[in-house]
C-alpha cells in the first residue's frame, strides 16, 4: 500500500547532496568492518575554508550523487532495542517564514543547511545537505556517507563546510567549517548503501559551537522501518535550483536490504538531508531517523540507510573525537 506522498516547494529550507534517503533504521551487524573510521588529518582552518567558498564557487558546485551501483544486504535485519537522544533548542531567534508544500505549510528549519566540499579524486566542488544533531559537546552535523568520503577506492572530502538555513545566497548563521569527518568503514571500504551515513565534527565560529547557536535535532535508532517522517533538503538538480529548502512528508517502508524508502521527488543536492520524526516547525527540531542516500528508477521515491545500532556507534565515535 502506498504511503501518502507530499512533495514540496519550500521557501526557506536548504539541503544539498546527492541522493535521497527515508527515515528508518539499519540493523546491527557487530562485525569488525562496521567500526567507524575518521579522516587521516584535520580539515583546514575555519578562515581558509570560508574564504575558499566564494559565492561563485557555491553557485557552480555540482549536486553530489550516491554510487551508481547500490550495494545492500539481502534482507532487513531484526531491530535492536529502540534508542533516542533528545534535541536542543537554539539560542538564535527562530524564523517563522513558511515553506510551501502540498496541502500543508511548514516553517523552515535553521538546523538544516547546505554542505559544500571538494572531492580530491577529481578536484571538483560538490554540494549536499545536512543537519545538526545534539550531543554533549554541541558540534555535530549529520549527513550521508558519500558526502564525506568517496566510498570504496575513494578519499575523504576537502574544504568541507556547512551553511545552516542557506537561502538564495544568504548565509544567516555563517559558514561553519569541519574539524574532522567520520563515516562507517562499511561505507569507506565497501560503499555499502546500508551504511551510507556520516557525521562531521564542526569547528567553533566566533567562539560558539554550532548546536548552541542553531539548535540540534534529536537522534533515533531501531524504531522500525515504518515511521512518519518529514524530509528536508536542498535539491539542486532540475527542476530545483538548490537555493531554497524543500520538504516531503509521508511514511517510510523497507525498500530493500537494510534501507528505508519514501515518496519524495527531490533531486541531487538533497543527499544527506535529514528524515525527521516528530518535526516541530515552531522550533525547527525533530529526531533524525535516516538521511537522503540514493534512489532507483522511480524519480518519486528515495532510499536511505536504516538507523540501527550502527548510527549510535558512529555518533559515539564522533563525539569522542570532538574537542
Amino acid at each position: 500500500m502506498r504511503a501518502k506522498r507530499t512533495v514540496s516547494l519550500a521557501f526557506g529550507f536548504v539541503l544539498a547532496a546527492s541522493v535521497f534517503v527515508p527515515t528508518a533504521q539499519a540493523a546491527p551487524n557487530g562485525s569488525s568492518a562496521s567500526l567507524a573510521r575518521t579522516s587521516d588529518n584535520r580539515i583546514q582552518s575555519a578562515a581558509a575554508a570560508e574564504s575558499y567558498w566564494t559565492p561563485e564557487r557555491m553557485a557552480n558546485a555540482i549536486p553530489a550523487h550516491g554510487p551508481a551501483t547500490v550495494k545492500a544486504s539481502s534482507a532487513p535485519q531484526p531491530s535492536g532495542r529502540a534508542g533516542s537522544i533528545d534535541g536542543a533548542a537554539p539560542s538564535a531567534k527562530v524564523r517563522t517564514e513558511q515553506a510551501q508544500g502540498i496541502g500543508i505549510m511548514l516553517n523552515e528549519s535553521q538546523t538544516v543547511g547546505k554542505v559544500y566540499f571538494t572531492n580530491p579524486a577529481n578536484g571538483l566542488n560538490y554540494v549536499c545537505s545536512g543537519a545538526t544533531v545534539n550531543s554533549g559537546k554541541k558540534k555535530l552535523v549529520q549527513t550521508a556517507g558519500h558526502c564525506v568520503h568517496g566510498g570504496a577506492g575513494g578519499q575523504w572530502m576537502r574544504n568541507w563546510v556547512f551553511v545552516p538555513r542557506y537561502r538564495n545566497g544568504v548565509r544567516p548563521f555563517g559558514t561553519w567549517s569541519a574539524y574532522q569527518l567520520t563515516a562507517r568503514t562499511a561505507w569507506t571500504n565497501s560503499s555499502s548503501s546500508d551504511e551510507d551515513m556520516g557525521i562531521v565534527i564542526m569547528q567553533t565560529l566566533g567562539g560558539n559551537s554550532i548546536v548552541n547557536v542553531v539548535g540540534g535535532n534529536g537522534l533515533r535508532w531501531n524504531w522500525g522501518y515504518s515511521v512518519a517522517v518529514t524530509i528536508l533538503g536542498y535539491p539542486a538538480g532540475a527542476p530545483f535550483t538548490g537555493e531554497l529548502q524543500y520538504f516531503c512528508q509521508g511514511t517510510t517502508w523497507n525498500g530493500h536490504g537494510q534501507q528505508v524508502r519514501a515518496w519524495c521527488n527531490m533531486t541531487g543536492g538533497s543527499s544527506g538531508g535529514p528524515w525527521l520524526q516528530e518535526y516541530n516547525d515552531q522550533n525547527g527540531l525533530g529526531y533524525i531517523n535516516s538521511v537522503v542516500s540514493h534512489r532507483h528508477s522511480d524519480p518519486n521515491q528515495m532510499d536511505g540507510p536504516y538507523f540501527d545500532n550502527d548510527i549510535k556507534s558512529l555518533y559515539d565515535f564522533a563525539e569522542s573525537l570532538s574537542p
